[in-house]
């Protein structure tokens, strides 16, 4: 089985976080049945960006990264406090540890600001939000990232990023790519009416 951590921020976009547990979940079913999604919080409880709460599964002080195959991370809004939690010593700490190890590191939107202030995109290939005048991707950029500024989905190695919630499912869907295979992908998206 292998094991995703889903990193839950405080503040997350809720349909971010679900692009994972449903596909994955999708794979744990109907597909070769070798995916799993433990959600790890920085709280007990999470407010997500629109005040969906939150009660994930473990906390963020009870993970083992050599417990699991991959890291998956939603991204969030400033206003609903998720760089707060987002840029804690604790999850970037996380985030380079999975790294160290070259597992696969999937994140959608901003997520891909954690990365950055990790240390981790230094002179790597990335993306993150592309609206709003760029100032994201700016802010990607003082982190050291290459950012590819016009490409929906960037993979560096064991880093996935994208620019925005439109392309929740395709990243979801490239790590179950990654930790399956291709064929075992395109059968989740037909099951899930994606291809046909």
């Amino acid at each position: 089985m292998k094991k995703v951590c889903l990193l839950l921020p405080n503040g997350f976009e809720a349909v971010e976080a679900s692009v994972f547990t449903d596909v994955l979940g999708w794979n744990q079913i109907t597909g070769d049945g070798t995916t799993e999604v433990i959600t790890v919080g920085t709280r007990d409880k999470l407010k997500c960006t629109w005040n969906f709460l939150v009660t994930p599964e473990m906390h963020i002080s009870e993970l083992r990264v050599e417990d699991f195959d991959a890291l998956a991370i939603p991204g969030g809004f400033e206003e609903a406090n998720f760089y707060e939690d987002a840029f804690r010593e604790d999850v970037l700490n996380v985030v380079r540890e999975f790294n160290n190890q070259g597992k696969p590191i999937a994140t959608i939107c901003v997520a891909a600001l954690i990365l950055g202030k990790s240390g981790i995109l230094e002179g790597r290939k990335a993306t993150t939000y592309n609206l709003s005048n760029g100032h994201r991707q700016k802010q990607l950029a003082d982190f050291k990232a290459n950012v590819i500024a016009d490409e929906p989905i960037v993979v560096d190695k064991n880093i996935i990023t994208s620019f925005n919630p439109s392309t929740s499912f395709d990243v979801a869907f490239k790590l179950l790519e990654v930790l399956t295979s291709e064929e075992n992908c395109n059968n989740i998206k037909r099951l899930m009416g994606f291809i046909k």
